[in-house]
């Protein structure tokens, strides 16, 4: 009798069990549902990635890398402007490698774009090498100027990617690029050309790809890429110099840009100071929600701020962007 009783204590006892995973289970599934809907909107409509944000004239603009294939095997490159952070429209292809290139056909990556001498310079990479296009409109079209490129793969050590171009207040450009190594190299006044012999390895603590560089009452900021964009740890770390070729020293602390939640590697960015204000923001890439991956990935915009010392202080990926007006 004890024996039948026990039995049927451990047969309830396994129906509540089952009960609770279901109901743990269901709860679960709820709870994600909601955080997914609490989610930090997406500034571009669809899979972008790797995107540089600018302003020019009373617009912003970002130029993004066109994800959702694996093995990051985009052909072309597209504009996007906004007149308030918020809002963004589809400006079209401003450079197709097969049509516009006679040197690559694929794998189009981590744009930037800087402006002098009345022009565009838009900067890219395309097979694994870094080219340069130009344009009299920031929404192009852009052409190759060059028909070849810029920087050719096996240049240097690492892969010859994510270039960044940073103009100083005395007209001087300066390339940043590089996976693996972060490499600078000053730019020809034309914008186009440059003198590989003086190509300068400038490679950070923990750096990997996607070099960023701003000006801030009169310090320079290198910011970065650290680990893989695959990896949902992918975050933004940077370092500090009083000159824009560096030496740069790496800020104390946690990164200022990494995931949170459901919000995955979030990295790869850029970012833009409202004219006249010391407002800044960052763009960046970030798993797309639901179900992302490394190589479908979304671009999203966030505050981002100082302290008195001119520390970057660590970004909220759910706080929400209000419009921003440029006056």
């Amino acid at each position: 009798m004890d024996f039948l009783l026990t039995d049927k204590r451990i047969t309830m006892f396994k129906w509540w069990f089952f009960i609770l995973l279901l109901t743990t289970g269901t709860m679960l599934h709820a709870q994600q549902a909601s955080d997914i809907l609490k989610a930090p909107k997406t500034v571009l409509a669809g899979v972008y990635a790797d995107p540089h944000i600018v302003v020019f004239g009373n617009k912003f603009y970002i130029y993004p890398t066109t994800d959702g294939s694996e093995g990051w095997m985009s052909d072309y490159f597209t504009c996007w402007s906004s007149k308030d952070l918020v809002k963004w429209k589809n400006e079209g292809t401003i450079l197709n490698l097969k049509k516009d290139l006679t040197w690559a056909t694929e794998r189009a990556w981590a744009p930037a774009i800087a402006q002098k001498n009345g022009k565009y310079y838009y900067y890219y990479s395309a097979d694994v090498n870094i080219g340069v296009a130009v344009s009299d409109q920031p929404t192009g079209p852009f052409k190759d100027p060059l028909g070849k490129p810029l920087i050719p793969k096996g240049s240097f050590k690492g892969q010859m990617i994510d270039p960044m171009v940073f103009v100083d207040d005395d007209g001087s450009a300066y390339l940043y690029f590089g996976q693996g190594n972060c490499n600078m190299v000053k730019l020809n006044e034309d914008m186009i050309s440059c003198d590989l012999s003086k190509v300068v390895v400038i490679t950070p603590q923990g750096y990997n790809e996607g070099p960023f560089v701003f000006k801030r009452k009169g310090k320079y900021y290198l910011t970065w890429s650290e680990y893989d964009t695959r990896d949902p740890r992918y975050s933004v770390a940077y370092a500090t110099s009083d000159s824009p070729m560096g030496p740069f020293v790496k800020a104390v602390g946690d990164p200022v840009l990494k995931g949170k939640g459901l919000v995955q590697g979030a990295g790869h960015h850029s970012l833009v100071q409202v004219p006249g204000r010391d407002e800044w923001y960052i763009v960046y890439h970030r798993f797309r929600i639901p179900d992302g991956n490394g190589y479908n990935r979304e671009t999203c915009i966030s505050p981002m701020r100082f302290d008195d010392h001119g520390d970057i202080q660590p970004v909220d990926v759910f706080e929400q962007v209000k419009s921003v007006k440029i006056k």
